[in-house]
């Protein structure tokens, strides 16, 4: 009789606490639901994708607006299904507000290659595949090649050109001026284009005062269209010329 009744004594008992867990963490999901609800996104780092592409692309699926949850998600997060995108990292500045820092590819140049944008690092590794035309990075023309092969280096005869574009691109950015198009001839001498302005730059001699040269002169040059002589350019600038079209 008296062990009946410990028995269901114990019963109610481990019922109890069953029922008192599971409030428990009832009540700690629904606070942390709550709680972490984002109502504010900052976007940093992004130049492929518009904040909103970004926010949309990392809160989405089951808890996509809960700040805890993104913040454990994307900790230094590799992404293979974002083109452009290394890796993305989400911070939580408060309770209801996140930083979504993003991590892009370090790009040089691209290519058009049958029909679509191939994207190439600074040693030459195609890493991206895109039909996306990225008005930033300049597009490569005058390289031969017979294939190519995604996250390979391109097959071209001289790879010190991936260093010249480097060099080109970096001081282009310097400067803050940027380049629709890089062509190179068959001594790998370079013309930019920038429109309907070409600015034949020749050889990397002197190229950091060709560059800042460019900067200068562009301003000017604005509705026009021509070639801006700066192959022969030295130190005292008295071969810079500009021949109209």
């Amino acid at each position: 009789m008296f062990k009946k009744r410990d028995s269901v004594k114990k019963h109610h008992i481990i019922i109890g606490i069953i029922f008192f867990l599971i409030m428990f963490v009832l009540i700690i999901y629904v606070y942390l639901i709550n709680h972490y609800k984002i109502t504010n996104v900052t976007v940093e780092g992004n130049v492929h994708y518009t904040s909103d592409e970004i926010s949309q692309i990392v809160m989405t699926g089951q808890f996509g607006d809960n700040s805890l949850y993104l913040s454990m998600k994307y900790r230094n997060k590799n992404v293979d299904t974002i083109p452009f995108v290394e890796t993305m990292d989400v911070t939580i500045l408060d309770s209801h507000s996140i930083k979504i820092r993003v991590y892009e590819k370090s790009l040089a140049g691209y290519i058009e290659y049958l029909g679509n944008y191939l994207y190439f690092d600074k040693d030459g590794i195609v890493v991206e595949s895109s039909d996306i035309k990225t008005s930033s990075i300049p597009q490569v023309t005058g390289l031969t090649f017979d294939h190519v092969v995604l996250y390979d280096v391109l097959p071209v005869e001289n790879e010190e050109v991936f260093n010249q574009i480097l060099d080109i691109t970096q001081l282009l950015e310097k400067y803050g001026i940027y380049a629709d198009k890089i062509y190179f001839d068959s001594n790998y001498e370079m013309t930019l284009f920038f429109g309907s302005i070409k600015a034949a730059i020749g050889t990397s001699e002197y190229i950091d005062e060709k560059i800042m040269e460019l900067k200068e002169i562009l301003p000017n040059l604005e509705g026009k269209s021509g070639t801006i002589e700066l192959e022969n350019y030295t130190e005292d600038k008295e071969n810079t010329t500009f021949k109209s079209d």
